[in-house]
């Protein structure tokens, strides 16, 4: 009876641990191929070689790009040098990635920038806020912008219970924020199984000096983070879930859901078109091939425009889509003036003119 039993016990754990990881790939599109969709005008940007995992554009056109990122379970070129801040200028016949200077005092060697979202005060002060894994931990560094030397001076390191595994951010003011915490867990193994699992324990945060709390839950992994233009609604993209999810900002920062859309992508960051409110996104059209990274067949790369999400009808046009090739792993898409900037979590970065 006990070896019927303990057969018995086995089995049911194979089973289990197999729908788990046909569940596993199926969150991940394992199994999907793209068609390729190509842009005209379109190059690499010089000098960014191991990453540009956000941007940011300001209303004049100056782009922030964080690069160098290394993320538990995903490829590094460069696992030994610290993280970097380029800036483009969008205005420029030509634009260039420039790298910025960091103000002394800050801990540039483990530097590891993830999410990043700029805020412009009332005096046009531009604040640079950046998602940092240093020794694997998250914090949020807020930084001061100044243009006449193209620096960032480093103004505060902001270190919370709540912020746990953080992934991406946007500023609601000088030292106010929004953030997704894609994982429960900090812990590559646990955040593995936490995956693996298919537990929705994911979420995001408000923070302010005042007040920190969970104004949303319940994701499989929460990742890009944006606001509409007319500041009512945050957009949140669950990566492993596909969809990007409406939620209602109130007076007391609170979100309340007001609807989901499906996609049949892995979406990464979200950046929001300022003058018609539509939502570009940088996507993994094949999550396994992310994780394995393997050279005789490359992480793809698809960039999504999402144009009335509000509507019953949104409208989802693939921009681009390309099989590694050129763009390996894009995590960003973000759009200024005809102007088109893809980003990817550890490879290069693209330049296009729309």
């Amino acid at each position: 009876m006990g070896k019927l039993l303990a057969v018995a016990v086995l089995g049911m754990a194979a089973a289990l641990a197999a729908e788990r990881l046909l569940a596993f790939r199926n969150r991940l599109n394992a199994a999907r191929e793209i068609d390729p969709v190509t842009l005209p005008n379109c190059q690499l940007i010089k000098g960014i070689e191991r990453g540009s995992e956000d941007i940011d554009i300001l209303p004049n056109g100056l782009a922030f790009i964080s690069s160098g990122l290394k993320y538990p379970g995903l490829k590094s070129f460069a696992p030994d040098k610290p993280g970097e801040i380029f800036l483009m200028d969008l205005n420029e016949e030509k634009p260039r990635a420039v790298e910025l200077r960091i103000s002394r005092g800050f801990d540039l060697a483990s530097f590891n920038p993830h999410g990043i979202s700029t805020y412009i005060d009332k005096d046009d002060t531009v604040y640079l806020f950046v998602v940092n894994h240093p020794h694997q931990k998250s914090t949020v560094e807020v930084f001061k912008f100044v243009e006449d030397d193209n620096s960032l001076v480093h103004l505060k390191t902001i270190r919370h219970d709540l912020l746990i595994s953080v992934n991406d951010i946007v500023a609601m003011g000088p030292d106010s924020f929004y953030a997704t915490n894609d994982h429960y867990f900090s812990d590559f193994i646990l955040m593995f199984l936490e995956m693996f699992l298919g537990l929705t324990w994911s979420n995001v945060v408000y923070y302010s000096p005042k007040e920190v709390k969970e104004v949303a839950a319940d994701f499989y992994s929460a990742n890009g983070i944006n606001i509409s233009p007319d500041k009512k609604y945050i957009y949140v993209a669950d990566i492993l879930d596909h969809k990007v999810h409406v939620m209602e900002k109130h007076a007391n920062w609170n979100l309340t859901h007001v609807k989901t859309l499906q996609l049949d992508t892995l979406l990464d960051n979200l950046s929001v078109d300022p003058d018609t409110g539509d939502i570009w996104t940088g996507c993994h059209p094949n999550g396994m091939k992310l994780f394995y990274s393997d050279p005789e067949n490359l992480p793809a790369s698809e960039v999504l425009r999402i144009q009335n999400i509000l509507s019953e009808e949104p409208v989802v046009t693939r921009v681009y889509a390309d099989d590694g090739s050129v763009l390996q792993g894009s995590s960003v898409a973000s759009v200024h003036g005809g102007k088109l900037l893809i980003g990817t979590v550890f490879h290069r970065a693209l330049y296009c003119e729309l």
